[in-house]
């Protein structure tokens, strides 16, 4: 009996994790979503959210930076996006005498929009699946190697033959695990200009405590505008620039929400994982997730003592900081949400479905017979090499010089190999960044990192995978702060102008200064023996589990065929998710309604507190609860709510959209317990966090005294 419950419950859950689960392709949400989106609530077409022929929602959803989600807001190129998307931008602009960081920015006219070096908006402007192209002349028997090659040369030639403008781009992506293959044709603009954000007090809110957490009461916003040249197509910065009119911006809706309205996040998700075998799963769980957590345990702990203690330190570590605590807080709550939602139960359960309907099909018996036992034989064998690969980037993520070592070192590795090409692309790449590298680095901070890191490294890499000449180093000084106390004052590498010096040599003497730098060679060291051992392995190792991945998601597809809809893992393209707003019950006794109010903030307000701390101004609007048209007309104001889509990193800025396609709310988190969505969503537990689109006008208006840019916005009341 025990066992049949079991077995029960678990196609319950396989059941509904059907309900809001997906990140689906623009393309096809005619065929494959749009009735069971009306079905929930939605009051548009498949074609008003994505068409090549006429204006659509498409139009108003760009890629922002590279690595996150921006929307279109106003007719004159007004861009919203997460403070923390910003956050560089705005760290960049930002010092001791002009703090945007803790007071913020507003522009209160065109000509004091900031220019931002390197950063784009990417938008879509059609979508095709060139699979059949993409794949011609591959053959199931072909190497890994020789399937890579034969698809890039194939890629090469859709690239160029695609119809495009002059202006615009185009790239190709696989999907479904390379089974299939979709083309992008794009357009970039690089003239993006700051307009606006709140201080760190409202857009970082809750800081690293309440990331990756819910109730939420973060002001997670900031805004920058587009620019394009007279013809209104992409251009570099320039003085002549004009903003851009867009095909489509979003209305910003003054009705908010309630628990049970349809809800869509429209964006560009990074990267997930939904198709893992369940040995790969646990592997993640019981090894990868614990090593990464412990090293960025360490690295966190270091940075904010010294952030604590010093304002400019504080100021030079906080975008780094935020970027590493990120991480190790979503893989925390991750490996949490995977154990309470059985996610290697239900996996093993699938399994077991998969290989039932195998043997009942002697044709699907014969091609997947041995899929399964073949991928555990692969991930088992790599299991120790990955845990080691993970150590290692962590290692050298976390310690900046560990990492600007390395890539100084690279300069030795081109020029042993005889490559004076790319030795001098290499010099002019370093040439290039040390400024902004030196922005970032504080090498006292930096040097406590490499003592704890380097300690855990040697106690749990086997001395195998360490380079002979490193354990020598080590083996010479008593302690790991000896180590460091000699390395640190013997480099020139942690100079910027020694380094500017050295980068500015012959190469003979740069390449000979360098070898004798003790930094530059015990990185070296540890580097050439990972690559000597480690890297040969998983080169060997990954283009079977490549290989096993791709058949297995093809297998799923044809023995499941009719019995649902697979979505493609998320790979940065453009995606819509859709479901409905809800709150959850993350444990027993404990219940999250799907709205929060400023009266939250006050709540959590901690007078001089870099995390909790509330600008005197919102307080003051607070007590009077002077909040115009933005507050409820009970007197409150929403600040955030959750929902049942289905995001990830890269939705970071996405537009939480109505029925009807008006902004609702901006998407910049996922609850904790939820966020191991990339892997196994759980309709039970995942949740996606938005601020409130009134509290994003509330603060525009009320706190900053920017109403010239509402009035830039349409204000719509879709519910009345």
């Amino acid at each position: 009996m025990k066992r049949l419950f079991s077995s029960l419950l678990l196609a319950l859950f396989s059941l509904l994790a059907t309900a809001n689960e997906g990140m689906w392709i623009p393309l096809f949400l005619k065929q494959l979503n749009e009735a069971e989106m009306k079905g929930l609530g939605m009051k548009l077409s498949a074609e008003d959210l994505y068409s090549v022929n006429k204006s659509s929602l498409k139009d108003a959803i760009c890629q922002f930076g590279g690595g996150c989600t921006a929307e279109l807001i106003s007719g004159t190129g007004l861009l919203l996006t997460n403070h923390h998307c910003g956050y560089d931008a705005i760290q960049n602009h930002s010092t001791l005498e002009h703090n945007y960081l803790e007071n913020g920015f507003w522009s209160m006219n065109k000509n004091e929009e900031l220019q931002n070096q390197g950063l784009t908006a990417t938008f879509i402007i059609r979508i095709e699946d060139v699979s059949e192209n993409a794949l011609r002349g591959v053959t199931v028997d072909m190497s890994e190697k020789d399937r890579f090659a034969v698809i890039n040369k194939n890629i090469a030639m859709i690239n160029k033959g695609a119809a495009r403008e002059s202006w615009q781009e185009v790239f190709v992506r696989p999907f479904y695990e390379g089974n299939q293959y979709f083309m992008f044709v794009t357009e970039t603009f690089k003239d993006v200009r700051l307009v606006g954000a709140p201080p760190s007090s409202i857009g970082k809110f809750g800081s690293d405590t309440d990331n990756w957490s819910y109730p939420r009461h973060t002001g997670d916003f900031s805004l920058f505008r587009i620019y394009a040249n007279k013809d209104n197509h992409p251009a570099e910065y320039s003085a002549d620039n004009v903003p851009y009119t867009p095909k489509h911006f979003l209305p910003v809706s003054l009705d908010g929400v309630e628990k049970g309205d349809f809800s869509m996040v429209y964006g560009f998700p990074g990267r997930t994982q939904e198709y893992l075998p369940a040995i790969a799963v646990e592997q993640i769980v019981n090894t990868l997730n614990p090593a990464k957590i412990a090293i960025r345990d360490k690295t966190l702990q270091i940075m904010d003592t010294d952030m604590r203690a010093d304002a400019g330190v504080k100021i030079q570590l906080a975008a780094r900081y935020a970027s590493i605590s990120n991480a190790w807080k979503k893989w925390r709550g991750e490996s949490l949400g995977l154990t309470k939602s059985r996610a290697v139960d239900k996996k093993r359960a699938y399994e077991r479905d998969f290989s039932a309907a195998l043997n009942n099909n002697e044709a699907w018996k014969r091609n997947y017979g041995h899929l399964l036992e073949d991928i555990n034989k692969v991930y088992k064998d790599a299991e120790p090499y990955l845990l080691l690969r993970d150590q290692y980037r962590e290692t050298f993520t976390n310690c900046l010089s560990l990492n600007w070592a390395n890539n100084i070192n690279t300069l030795l590795r081109n020029f042993d190999k005889n490559d004076q090409k790319a030795f001098e692309e290499k010099r002019k790449e370093l040439k290039e960044g040390l400024l902004e590298f030196f922005k970032e680095y504080n090498v006292d901070n930096d040097k406590k990192i490499f003592v704890a890191l380097t300690e855990m490294y040697w106690k749990n890499v086997s001395p195998e995978y360490i380079g002979e000449d490193a354990r020598k180093t080590v083996a010479k000084n008593k302690t790991f702060q000896a180590l460091a106390d000699k390395l640190f004052a013997k480099t020139i590498l942690t100079s910027q102008s020694e380094l500017s010096e050295l980068l500015a040599m012959k190469d003979a003497d740069l390449v000979r200064k360098l070898r004798k730098d003790p930094l530059s060679a015990f990185t070296a060291s540890l580097y050439n023996t990972f690559d000597a051992k480690v890297n040969p392995r998983l080169a060997e190792l990954q283009p079977q589990i490549n290989r096993l991945q791709r058949l297995y998601m093809k297998a799923q597809m044809e023995v499941f065929e009719g019995k649902k809809n697979f979505f493609p893992d998320a790979n940065s393209t453009l995606r819509v998710t859709y479901g409905k707003v809800n709150g959850f019950q993350p444990r027993d006794g404990v219940e999250y309604a799907p709205t929060t109010y400023l009266d939250g903030v006050m709540e959590k307000y901690i007078p001089g507190d870099y995390e909790f701390d509330v600008p005197k101004k919102l307080r003051e609007l607070y007590a009077a609860k002077d909040y115009g048209q933005y507050g409820t007309p009970d007197g409150k104001m929403p600040v955030c709510f959750i929902g049942m889509n289905h995001t990830t990193g890269g939705n970071s800025g996405s537009p939480a959209l109505d029925a009807y396609g008006n902004l609702i709310g901006l998407n910049f988190d996922r609850v904790w317990e939820g966020t191991m969505s990339d892997i196994n969503y759980d309709p039970s537990l995942c949740r996606n966090i938005m601020m409130d689109a009134r509290y994003l006008l509330f603060i525009i208006d009320k706190f900053a005294g920017a109403g010239h840019l509402i009035q830039e916005m349409k204000l719509v009341h879709p519910k009345k």
